[in-house]
């Protein structure tokens, strides 16, 4: 109770030193996400040549996959062709394929299937190919009694969107029932007592961080970009679902839950801990993380569910510190952790090291800059 007090103390002191600073004009939003964006299809003109790091890895594996999600949002405010046609390479020299083939049932396989979607529907539905292996795979998870799958809160993002999209395209509600059903295994069920903490309204990374695991201060451990994932989950499905869905008001619900709790926990410079409880445990800026949070901000405003004068600040705060601080001159992001599950992975973050993988965290900034946009 008394880390919540100082928490909600230091919110309403960073709250009225941010009042006087206001969200860019989309015009100023667009020169960065343009600039940003630029870079790195300027660093990566071959999009399906493969990425090294440790191993080589196929550029259709998640990490490219929520790059080209922050794409085809940018692409929706800014149509430029260049967006179009690099979307559309990635597609083809993957033959619109997951990484694991039709039978994958990893989450993090299925994530290039939402822009292999979003590109069926922008060409009206002219390209069957297109969704061909992304609907095979989906399928055949369907017709095992199987729902443990999501057993990370990362793959809530990497594939809730993709079974909504689905249920959509093909007015077929069972894709919305298997969803909830994993859903709520992981929500409930994995680690033993479910991975979302009710009381806290956050979500463990996955069983290795459910307590007794605590961090170095004695908390619990909630990892800022795992949660970031969720909130990017919620927005997503929230968007497409219908609200006749009979588990739509329990999205909403935990969405705002969510919100709330994260709220509190903004850091005075705008920044969320990549240890969302503890600030001595790997502290500093982490662009992933805030830019996951501060979409599902702006999304929240703009539909209607998050209060304007609550969140605004907030939001503002972190995207101005974003392009202030991170943005490097020639589009480069700064100060974005490294592949991982915790606050310890994918160190050290800094204004000029480099991640493991640059196109992540991009696609989280274009998320959060495209929805910013649209803010009134």
């Amino acid at each position: 109770m008394l880390k919540r007090i100082s928490y909600l103390l230091l919110f309403c002191a960073f709250t009225i030193t941010t009042s006087a600073q206001k969200i860019p004009s989309k015009k100023k939003i667009l020169k960065t996400l343009r600039l940003t964006n630029q870079y790195f299809m300027n660093k990566w003109p071959d999009a399906g040549k493969s990425i090294f790091t440790n191993i080589e890895r196929p550029s259709n594996i998640w990490t490219r996959a929520v790059y080209y999600e922050g794409l085809i949002a940018l692409y929706s405010i800014d149509k430029q062709k260049a967006y179009y046609d690099y979307a559309l390479q990635w597609g083809e020299k993957h033959k619109w394929g997951l990484r694991g083939g039709v039978k994958t049932r990893n989450a993090d396989n299925q994530c290039c299937g939402q822009t292999y979607i979003d590109m069926y529907l922008i060409d009206n539905k002219q390209h069957p190919e297109r969704v061909k292996d992304i609907k095979a795979s989906i399928d055949s998870m369907m017709v095992t009694k199987k729902v443990d799958d999501w057993n990370w809160i990362d793959a809530l993002q990497m594939a809730m969107p993709v079974f909504v999209k689905l249920g959509n395209l093909y007015n077929d509600t069972t894709y919305f029932s298997r969803m909830y059903e994993m859903y709520a295994f992981t929500k409930y069920k994995h680690g033993g007592m479910g991975l979302y903490n009710q009381a806290e309204k956050l979500w463990w990374r996955d069983k290795d961080f459910v307590p007794p695991y605590k961090e170095p201060n004695s908390d619990d451990c909630y990892w800022s970009r795992g949660n970031g994932w969720v909130v990017a989950a919620l927005a997503k499905t929230l968007e497409a679902l219908p609200k006749t869905d009979p588990h739509y008001n329990e999205y909403f619900q935990d969405f705002k839950d969510m919100c709330a709790a994260l709220l509190p926990l903004q850091r005075a410079d705008g920044y969320w801990n990549v240890s969302l409880n503890d600030p001595n445990n790997f502290g500093g800026k982490e662009v992933s993380g805030t830019s996951l949070f501060i979409y599902g901000f702006a999304w929240g405003i703009n539909n209607g569910i998050l209060d304007k004068q609550t969140y605004k600040s907030s939001i503002t705060k972190a995207w101005n510190a974003m392009c202030k601080e991170a943005v490097h001159p020639d589009g480069k992001l700064g100060y974005v952790q490294g592949t991982g599950k915790e606050p310890k992975d994918g160190q050290p973050v800094s204004y000029t090291s480099t991640p493991d993988f640059e196109d992540y965290g991009l696609g989280c900034f274009l998320l959060a800059g495209t929805e910013i946009s649209k803010l009134k």
